[in-house]
């Protein structure tokens, strides 16, 4: 259970830029096919501007066989390169693309080293102390919306160049 400084409302527009990493003891669950293939209470929330957080799950929270590294990288101005995961489903099926890491982040992000990203919206389900999460609107961010953040966020139709 996370305790109450965890629970406390934040809207996207405190958090700063550049963005940075907060550790969480939320317990964090992501689901493929009725299936938990990552779970924890020991993740990283990278908090930026305009954006709701990411949970960075430690790899160790992954289930063996899910993650499958795919060649490409995208750049971050802050994060560096990052790298590519598809994830792997148990009965085969194959979601491109689905996670990501930052295997070797500038300074300042090196606690994301040995963490992954999933994006919530090629999940199934994620949750986050239970509560279902909305993926942040867009194809590029990999934002996760509870009730406990606030917007506008960045991702939609005409945000791209907030």
């Amino acid at each position: 259970m996370a305790d109450d400084l965890d629970r406390r409302t934040e809207s996207v527009w405190d958090y700063p830029r550049p963005p940075v990493v907060v550790p969480s003891h939320e317990r964090v669950v992501v689901e493929v096919e009725s299936h938990v293939v990552a779970e924890t209470s020991r993740s990283l929330r990278v908090l930026e501007t305009s954006h709701p957080p990411v949970y960075y799950l430690p790899t160790d929270a992954v289930a063996p066989g899910v993650l499958r590294p795919v060649t490409g990288t995208t750049w971050c101005e802050f994060k560096g390169s990052a790298s590519y995961f598809d994830v792997v489903c148990a009965s085969g099926r194959v979601i491109p693309r689905a996670a990501w890491h930052y295997p070797r982040p500038p300074a300042g992000y090196e606690t994301l080293i040995g963490h992954v990203a999933f994006y919530p919206g090629l999940m199934d389900r994620c949750t986050v102390d239970d509560e279902l999460v909305v993926a942040q609107p867009g194809d590029f961010y990999g934002g996760w919306i509870t009730s406990r953040v606030t917007g506008p966020f960045k991702g939609g139709p005409g945000t791209r160049g907030w």
